[in-house]
């Protein structure tokens, strides 16, 4: 007889823009979802009072949960860096510490990413062989399956083998979490040819050429969205603009659609007739779709979401927390980096 793996997964509840009521909400349909398989025991961090007002207006019955009682809550205005000092008793602090105390399995959170990186790394350390911690973004494509880009804001001015690494981490996260078994990676540059770009990506290029990575070269800005790259390589600074202009675009095309269907009676007529089609389209660019994207590098699990996740996004979030326990990725990071 199989024995159901239990899993005990902490939730800032307190992250969101909307919380907590996205996060009980999303909870409650993750375990839906998660029970099937799994013994799953959501362990809500945050105001207690809050939290079990907000339980009280929903069916909990489905859902096996506790609650860590925190006062403090860490915002968008914090800074990062000073959080271990001065908001020990904040629930992202809590949550993270309850992880790095092995009391929970896996950590999650739609609150300040820089703080979930900074605390995480702190409280969590280093995967053996790992330089430096990365964050990652899953992107739609012209086909069903979606380009991890990586680094998207963690990292502004890496190293060479920092980058290395990110396309190591990244490829083993693809080949898991995606059942690609040879993942395309390919490195952001000006140019295809690789003596192009900074001496930053050519000793780059150089490292993940002689890797036994499926490196297919340096790719451009126009290759991303095509769907023949898996994992795309990139310094903190310009993936963050990517991100940042990605979410930009997702805004101006349901802009222009409303200001279009707006202008006259038969444009209206004519979104009308093809608004499956839209549906289907921003379904797939919506992140929500993803969940959150793991804080790869760090000796645990650690899932970081969008502020304004939806009880759907922070659904999915809990479910890959523990498809990621699942399939024991950080061992297989640290067996790759430790050759």
């Amino acid at each position: 007889m199989n024995t159901k793996p239990t899993y005990k997964i902490a939730l800032d509840a307190m992250g969101g823009d909307f919380a907590p009521a996205n996060e009980i909400k999303g909870a409650l349909l993750a375990s839906e979802i998660l029970n099937q398989h799994h013994n799953i025991e959501i362990v809500f961090v945050g105001d207690e009072s809050k939290i079990k007002d907000e339980l009280s207006k929903q069916n909990n019955s489905a859902m096996n949960y506790s609650i860590h009682h925190t006062d403090e809550i860490v915002d968008m205005h914090d800074d990062p860096t000073q959080i271990v000092k001065t908001k020990k008793n904040s629930s992202l602090y809590k949550a993270m510490e309850l992880h790095s105390e092995r009391k929970v399995d896996a950590f999650v959170s739609a609150g300040n990413t820089g703080a979930v990186l900074s605390t995480g790394t702190i409280l969590l350390g280093r995967i053996k062989g790992v330089s430096r911690p990365t964050i990652g973004s899953f992107f739609p494509t012209v086909t069903k399956r979606p380009v991890l880009i990586l680094d998207v804001g963690a990292n502004l001015e890496p190293k060479p083998k920092y980058l290395y690494e990110f396309a190591v981490m990244g490829s083993i996260f693809s080949k898991q979490m995606l059942n690609i078994e040879r993942p395309k990676v390919g490195l952001l540059n000006v140019g295809e040819e690789k003596e192009k770009g900074t001496e930053l990506l050519q000793e780059t290029n150089i490292l993940l050429s002689e890797s036994n990575l499926n490196f297919i070269g340096n790719v451009e800005g126009r290759d991303l969205l095509q769907g023949n790259i898996d994992v795309v390589i990139c310094d903190g600074f310009t993936g963050n603009v990517v991100l940042k202009f990605a979410e930009g675009v997702f805004s101006f095309l349901k802009g222009k659609i409303k200001a279009m269907a707006a202008k006259s009676i038969v444009n209206k007529g004519i979104i009308l007739l093809i608004s499956p089609f839209l549906k289907n389209l921003f379904k797939e660019l919506d992140y929500q779709q993803y969940g959150g994207v793991p804080l790869l590098g760090v000796d645990g699990v650690v899932i970081i979401g969008h502020g304004k996740s939806s009880p759907l996004a922070i659904q999915n979030m809990i479910i890959r927390a523990v498809e990621y326990i699942d399939k024991n990725i950080n061992e297989k990071i640290k067996f790759a980096l430790n050759l």
